[in-house]
């Protein structure tokens, strides 16, 4: 699906990356730990979280995820911002929390973007 799409059903407001709001994500995961990130998310997801700090950005820049959602209203500082602008990171926020945000974009039919070795 497209950001455009994942924008309306999240009623996100949008941060940084508006000309590539028609860039395409199939993946997404709901994470806080950016250990887990590193570790477990495939490239090319969407991360929805709760944390709003730079290490955010500077975790998905190497994870290779462009587009990050901040959830429960949460907004990116003047400082993320311009960091993910520097780096062609997507930044949006919504003000649902991440259990419903995850929900929604599964029900749609986004596949999970974590990986886990058994």
């Amino acid at each position: 699906m497209k950001i455009s799409e994942v924008i309306k059903i999240l009623d996100c407001k949008v941060f940084t990356g508006e000309k590539d709001l028609d860039r395409e994500v199939e993946l997404g995961c709901g994470c806080d730990l950016m250990s887990d990130v590193l570790a477990f998310i495939k490239p090319g997801s969407i991360l929805l979280t709760g944390l709003i700090n730079p290490q955010v950005i500077r975790t998905v820049e190497i994870a290779e995820i462009f587009a990050v959602c901040f959830v429960r209203g949460k907004e990116p500082t003047e400082e993320i911002v311009n960091m993910a602008k520097d780096r062609d990171i997507i930044l949006l926020s919504t003000t649902l929390p991440m259990f419903e945000a995850c929900g929604r974009l599964y029900y749609v039919g986004m596949m999970g973007g974590y990986e886990v070795s058994r």
